[in-house]
């Protein structure tokens, strides 16, 4: 599929809805792509492996094209869709609860985080040493109880401010401040308050036309 977004351009996505409601069914393509590393992170904060996520997220992606008559241009995309997302998620959560598992292997079944120094690998390479602290970062955060580590991944990965954070979980602004404030407390215990963003929970571009091409065939 012509990948529709030119790199480097920017429409707000108000302006991409307004298009896609009009008959610019490709446009769609712009918001899916925009909006599935958001997705994965979300997707990946409930414990959910690759491949379930990236199913989540295609049912997300649907569910908001066939919705977006009832999306109102006051709120923003994102957050809307990301609330799509997470009623995603907590529906599998309730459903396949007892078939999710870990994804992570670093994670002991004593719940506890493998954290000696053999695990991060001094080869000198800032990119390896990155990917390794993601990856040990990411089996932190699975340690989260959900709304705690929901509220993390929403504020300190994806970037959403404490009113959308509030506004898409449906719970107090002062409830997300308390929430992020405990789930660094956990968390600055192990990593000593150092995390880089991009390492962790990242979904590769390579994905994002296997994403594309399933929504499009379904909507």
């Amino acid at each position: 599929m012509h990948k529709t977004e030119v790199a480097g351009s920017y429409t707000p996505d108000s302006e991409i809805v307004s298009k896609i409601k009009a008959g610019e069914k490709d446009m769609f393509e712009i918001l899916i792509r925009r909006h599935n590393g958001a997705l994965y992170k979300v997707g990946r904060s409930f414990g959910f492996v690759h491949d379930d996520v990236q199913d989540l997220m295609q049912e997300a992606h649907i569910a908001a094209y066939l919705n977006l008559g009832k999306f109102e241009s006051r709120a923003a995309y994102k957050t809307w869709l990301i609330r799509i997302m997470l009623n995603k998620c907590y529906h599998w959560t309730m459903e396949k609860a007892h078939k999710t598992k870990s994804a992570f292997s670093d994670v002991s079944h004593t719940g506890k985080v493998d954290f000696t120094e053999k695990n991060l690998s001094s080869d000198g390479h800032r990119e390896v040493l990155n990917r390794e602290l993601g990856r040990v970062l990411e089996g932190c955060i699975e340690q989260l109880a959900p709304e705690y580590r929901t509220v993390f991944v929403l504020r300190e990965l994806e970037g959403l401010n404490v009113h959308e954070t509030a506004e898409v979980m449906d719970i107090t602004e002062a409830n997300v401040k308390v929430r992020l404030n405990r789930a660094k407390s956990m968390l600055r215990k192990k990593l000593e308050s150092w995390y880089p963003k991009a390492a962790v929970y990242e979904f590769n571009l390579i994905y994002c036309d296997q994403i594309v091409e399933n929504v499009f065939q379904r909507i």
